[in-house]
């Protein structure tokens, strides 16, 4: 599915028209009309923006489906109900608790370096005693607060995503049968522990 395809689905089920959806990012009709039609894209912070209003990730509207199917629920969640102890606990808690018949495992997640990040990297440790890697150690401390499981219920699986703030469940359209995934601009590696 195109981003202009996800965009006038998130907008109709938001209930709002383009002429009410530009009115709310300040921008006109007809740019909303060229997203739709795959005409034009957003730009970054009116996709931002079109996240929150619609509540939808920025992933999702980006990612070429070719992995992840149309399903994506995106729930806020207090985190400080799930008990003591750490974030990453009290994480596996929640997941848990909205998937609690089914096998969950988590991901150890790693974001793919761009072309910039790769030759800035390359300069860094050519040029100075920096050791190779700085881009992606700057990529992990940027995303700590994330924490990814891979659930199998029902004969179906999900890709979940955990934030502070949110729980962000996706259907995968292709079942993943290998230890190492991909999914847009991550790689993950599956974890044999199960989260009980």
């Amino acid at each position: 599915m195109t981003l202009g395809k996800k965009l006038k689905e998130a907008r109709k089920q938001a209930g709002l028209s383009q002429e009410q959806l530009s009115e709310k990012l300040g921008v006109s009709r007809s740019a909303v009309a060229k997203w739709e039609t795959d005409n034009g894209i957003p730009d970054v912070d009116n996709l931002k923006i079109l996240s929150k209003l619609l509540n939808i990730s920025i992933d999702y509207l980006l990612d070429n489906g070719e992995a992840i199917n149309e399903l994506v629920m995106r729930e806020p969640y207090n985190l400080s109900e799930y008990g003591k102890g750490g974030k990453g606990k009290r994480k596996d808690r929640a997941v848990l608790d909205k998937f609690p018949t089914a096998e969950i495992h988590t991901l150890i997640g790693e974001q793919k370096l761009t072309k910039g990040e790769k030759v800035i990297d390359n300069v860094l440790g050519i040029f100075t005693d920096a050791p190779f890697g700085i881009p992606g150690l700057i990529n992990s401390v940027k995303n700590t607060d994330k924490q990814f499981y891979l659930v199998e219920k029902d004969g179906k699986q999900f890709f979940v995503t955990v934030t502070d703030e949110f729980i962000e469940t996706r259907q995968l359209a292709k079942r993943v049968n290998s230890k190492k995934i991909e999914i847009g601009n991550w790689r993950f590696t599956k974890c044999e522990y199960e989260v009980k």
